[in-house]
């Protein structure tokens, strides 16, 4: 018999920002791996985070 995973589940942060624009070094998107607690945070996460393409601290939203 194998465990239930729980409420803890692993998402994906994404830059928000428009690249184009302010893409100061290589273009691409850049993302974060983490993990919340769905029970707690049932809603999406956005968390200030540093990106290395835009070279500065930005929004990261979570994608699906």
């Amino acid at each position: 018999m194998s465990k239930s995973k729980g409420a803890r589940i692993t998402i994906t942060l994404e830059c928000s920002c428009d690249l184009p624009n302010s893409a100061k070094r290589k273009p691409g998107i850049f993302r974060y791996t983490s993990s919340k607690n769905r029970r707690n945070t049932p809603n999406r996460i956005e968390l200030k985070k540093f990106c290395k393409y835009c070279n500065k601290h930005t929004i990261f939203k979570e994608i699906k």
